[in-house]
C-alpha cells in the first residue's frame, strides 16, 4: 500500500518524547486531535462544501447547486489521490460506501424518509450523485482512523456473525417500511455479539482501549450532529423541515448506531482485524 504525506508527520509526532506529566497528558490531546482531524479529512471537507454552498452558491446560477457539490466531491477525491493525502485502498472503500449509500438513498427517498429539495442533472431517479459521497465520508473516516491508531481488537466475535448482523440490519432498514421494524432486536443482537469486545489503539507510544460500543456510539453521535448541518444546509430534508430547519430527531442516533455496524463490517473486509500484540 502506497503511504500518504501523512504518514511521515505521524511518525514524527509519535516519536517525540514531551516528557511527563501534564506535558505528556496535554501531548497525547493534541496528537488525538490532530489525528482524528486527519482521519476526518474527507468528510470535513464533504461538510465544509454543503455549507458553504448554502450559505455563498448564486440562486441564479446556470449550474445547479447539487451538480456544483457533485463535481466538487469528485474534484476533492481526485485531489487527496493525486497529492497523497489519501491510498487507493481508502478510495476504494469510499466507492463501496458510495454504492450502498446510493441504492439506501434510491430506496429511502422513494419511500419519503427525506427528500432532495433542490433540481439536478446528475442524479438518478430523486437522488442527486453528491449523496453517495456522505456515505462514503463514513467510510474514509472509518478506514482511514483503523490505520492511524493501528487499530487491534481483543474478544472479537465470529467474523460470520458481525457479516450476518450486518446483513440483517442493511435489509431492515428496507423491510421496516412492509414487515415489523425488528431494530430493538438488531440492538439486542449487536450488544450480545460486541459486550465483550475492546478496542485497542496507539495514539503516541501505549496502546488505549475502549469497549467498542462505546465507540460505536460516539462516532454515532458525531454523524448525527453533522446531519444536523447537513441539513440546516438543505443538502436533503427530512419530513417536517420543509417551513423552515430544526435538529434532526435524536431518534436517528439509533440507525446511526446500526449504520456504524454496518461501517465497520465493510472496512473489515479491507482492514485485517487484529488481536493486541
Amino acid at each position: 500500500m502506497r503511504h500518504t504525506r501523512f504518514e511521515a508527520v505521524r511518525h514524527r509526532l509519535e516519536q517525540f518524547d514531551p516528557g511527563t506529566g501534564w506535558r505528556l497528558w496535554l501531548y497525547e490531546f493534541l496528537l488525538f486531535g490532530f489525528k482524528q482531524a486527519w482521519a476526518c479529512l474527507f468528510g470535513g471537507l464533504t461538510l465544509a462544501l454543503l455549507l458553504a454552498t448554502h450559505l455563498f452558491y448564486p440562486e441564479d446560477a446556470s449550474l445547479p447547486r447539487y451538480d456544483f457539490i457533485t463535481l466538487a466531491a469528485v474534484a476533492i477525491q481526485a485531489a487527496m489521490l493525486a497529492f497523497r493525502l489519501e491510498t487507493w485502498s481508502e478510495a476504494k472503500v469510499i466507492f463501496l460506501f458510495h454504492i450502498v449509500g446510493t441504492v439506501m438513498e434510491l430506496f429511502k427517498t422513494a419511500a419519503g424518509s427525506w427528500i432532495y429539495p433542490e433540481p439536478s442533472v446528475l442524479r438518478i431517479g430523486d437522488v442527486p450523485l453528491f449523496s453517495g459521497f456522505m456515505y462514503a465520508a463514513v467510510g474514509s473516516y472509518i478506514a482511514r482512523v483503523w490505520r492511524i491508531f493501528d487499530f487491534r481488537y481483543s474478544h472479537y466475535p465470529a467474523r460470520w456473525a458481525t457479516y450476518t448482523l450486518a446483513a440483517a440490519i442493511y435489509v431492515n432498514f428496507f423491510a421496516h417500511h412492509w414487515l415489523p421494524d425488528i431494530r430493538y432486536l438488531l440492538f439486542g443482537l449487536t450488544i450480545l455479539l460486541f459486550w465483550r469486545t475492546k478496542i485497542h489503539f496507539r495514539n503516541w507510544v501505549e496502546y488505549r482501549w475502549m469497549p467498542l460500543l462505546l465507540g460505536f456510539f460516539l462516532v454515532a453521535l458525531f454523524i448525527w450532529g453533522a446531519e444536523n448541518i447537513g441539513t440546516f444546509a438543505r443538502a436533503w430534508t427530512y419530513p417536517g423541515q420543509e417551513d423552515g430547519w430544526q435538529p434532526v430527531s435524536l431518534a436517528k442516533l439509533g440507525s446511526w448506531f446500526l449504520l456504524m455496524l454496518i461501517s465497520f463490517v465493510l472496512v473489515s473486509l479491507v482492514h485485517p482485524v487484529r488481536e493486541p500484540a
